[in-house]
């Protein structure tokens, strides 16, 4: 089927990660031929960057989706607006002059909560006189699944990606590796004087952009070495996370690729005014702890809400050993392929 599914690019690049990594599993894996719209290519194009072109995937501008009057787009099966975004209103007219109106689908953002299961795949009909669905990404069986592809090796390969293998030659071998992708309101300088006090070596490694975070003037011992990465690509990032001791996430793409990488991580979720992002934060780890230990369940919630890490990182070993149960399990209940694989279904 063809399915031509709109990006508009919100949070930096979360939202471009998505769409991107949903497009090439619908093409590579499901042989589906995918037109993905974007309202910011650049920046799609450094996530996709250093990937080889795929057969029946194609990046195109937003408004190539309806400025061409002269040589119209062929009619797609399946349209979905990734996260609700709003789809041009020539396009949705060409949709209602098609003979056989497309699957419209509202992909929404992935929550453990609960009340996801009850809306999930529920019909919404429009003023336009299509319906829409509502599809939620989630945890349990009853919801949109995880977005799995490309599924990590374990182990992962050793050697470094292009884009990570000169400061990959600088790391010490007998240090331990924190990555860290976080917003700029996490109080990031106070959480590395901490962990300054341990009596350990740290290698950290900041993701682009992260050096604005930090006040130059800020002195650390020499037990910690702070790298700061270029822009890579999306799977040289999830090649990172799988070389990390521990890893510092947020967003929708790197949370999933965190618990997919079988390492300790806490996901800095991005904060609401109306505290919302705590309720689904309490959902997740309720969830991922729900075996976990009185110990390591005081230890993940302690990191997840950045307390200083001399609190909680005694409990890493054990946080370790959980992760590799808990991938398991995540592997285990979407057998299905998690996504984009119930995407399929659903529209078939």
């Amino acid at each position: 089927m063809r399915w031509d599914i709109f990006c508009q690019i919100v949070d930096n690049y979360g939202d471009a990660g998505i769409c991107w990594r949903l497009a090439r599993s619908l093409t590579i894996r499901y042989k589906q031929e995918v037109r993905l719209f974007c309202d910011d290519l650049p920046t799609l194009n450094l996530l996709a960057s250093g990937h080889p072109p795929i057969a029946g995937l194609e990046i195109l501008p937003w408004e190539a989706s309806h400025s061409n009057a002269r040589h119209p787009l062929s009619a797609p099966e399946v349209v979905i607006e990734a996260f609700g975004c709003k789809l041009p209103q020539r396009y949705v007219a060409s949709l209602l002059i098609t003979t056989r109106p497309p699957v419209l689908i509202n992909l929404e953002y992935l929550s453990a909560e609960s009340w996801v299961g009850d809306y999930h795949a529920k019909a919404s009909p429009q003023t336009h006189g299509l319906t829409k669905y509502f599809f939620f990404p989630g945890f349990q069986t009853n919801t949109g699944g995880l977005l799995l592809e490309p599924l990590p090796p374990i182990p992962p390969p050793l050697q470094p990606p292009h884009s990570l293998a000169t400061i990959w030659q600088q790391l010490r071998p007998a240090a331990k590796r924190i990555s860290i992708f976080c917003y700029p309101a996490a109080p990031l300088q106070e959480w590395l004087t901490d962990l300054a006090t341990l009596n350990d070596q740290f290698d950290i490694l900041l993701t682009f952009g992260h050096a604005s975070y930090l006040d130059q003037s800020l002195e650390l011992p020499r037990t910690i070495q702070l790298y700061y990465l270029p822009f890579i690509p999306q799977d040289d990032y999830d090649w990172l996370l799988s070389q990390c001791d521990f890893n510092i996430v947020r967003g929708e793409d790197s949370f999933v690729r965190a618990q997919l990488a079988e390492k300790p991580f806490f996901w800095h979720i991005y904060p609401q005014t109306d505290l919302a992002h705590e309720v689904k934060l309490k959902a997740f780890l309720d969830l991922y702890l729900e075996n976990a230990s009185p110990a390591l369940i005081s230890a993940c919630w302690q990191a997840s809400h950045w307390q200083v890490p001399s609190t909680w990182w005694p409990q890493l070993p054990r946080w370790e050993a959980h992760a590799k149960l808990w991938r398991a399990k995540l592997l285990k209940e979407q057998a299905d392929g998690g996504l984009a694989a119930r995407l399929l279904h659903f529209v078939e």
